[in-house]
């Protein structure tokens, strides 16, 4: 199988295993390649990614740890579903530090810098013509990584990506809405523009209302798919569905 191969590629490596397998379902659950509500087996993903029962059991300790997913006493364990709480707490975390992040760009970030946003812009936009969200998406996250090295600041974007993985699943169910893409790009340019102006509040402002977008969403999305999402106070009794994608 394609997914034990990488894995025993990286473990000849001198990788962890269990390192391995929590970064591997920890992606796959914030792709929603396995989706909110989907029941996890330790024995099936065990099989499927070729390793023993332990590690496997060990990465849904930590994956719990994190909220991606809920253990329910003699039911089993199952992806967490998305809650609007959690979107919120990710979300903060990560304006805070992009916002500070960008006075930095906006006063220090040089020719390159500029050409190199805007040619991730160029990209977006052919991304979007060619209807391929999940191209936008890593195009998406580059683009924000780049506004924050254009500071000084490469090493946080790492922080705010773990940071995000709640926000993460939402965002990428809001990517298929009506217009999305063209908007989410006139934003990034309106950041971009701002910065190349030297306009360190205009920046701010654009940036903090793009990063706010996904509040907009929330509502639409969770409308299109209900079973994704759990109300905070009553989340619903877990089902065994199948581990499929949205």
């Amino acid at each position: 199988m394609v997914l034990s191969t990488g894995l025993h590629a990286a473990r000849a490596q001198g990788r962890n295993t269990r390192q391995l397998v929590h970064e591997l379902l920890r992606t796959r659950i914030v792709l929603l390649e396995i989706l909110p509500g989907a029941a996890l087996s330790e024995n099936d993903l065990a099989a499927e990614l070729g390793v023993s029962r332990t590690p496997v059991r060990e990465s849904l300790i930590l994956l719990a740890e994190e909220g991606l997913v809920d253990v329910y006493p003699q039911l089993g364990t199952f992806v967490a579903r998305i809650k609007e709480r959690d979107i919120a707490s990710a979300q903060f975390v990560r304006e805070a530090l992009e916002l500070a992040a960008l006075r930095d760009s906006v006063t220090s970030a040089g020719e390159r810098d500029v050409l190199e946003l805007r040619a991730l812009l160029a990209a977006q936009s052919e991304a979007e013509q060619q209807s391929d969200p999940e191209a936008f998406f890593k195009l998406d996250e580059e683009f924000h990584a780049r506004l924050m090295a254009a500071g000084g600041h490469p090493e946080v974007w790492s922080v705010v990506s773990h940071a995000k993985a709640h926000l993460d699943r939402a965002r990428r169910l809001s990517l298929p809405l009506e217009d999305q893409l063209p908007l989410l790009i006139r934003q990034h340019t309106d950041v971009v523009d701002a910065l190349e102006r030297r306009d360190v509040d205009g920046a701010d402002a654009a940036l903090r209302g793009h990063l706010r977008q996904v509040f907009a969403d929330v509502d639409t999305i969770r409308t299109r798919h209900p079973d994704l999402f759990a109300d905070t106070d009553a989340p619903p009794r877990p089902r065994r569905e199948p581990r499929r994608r949205a």
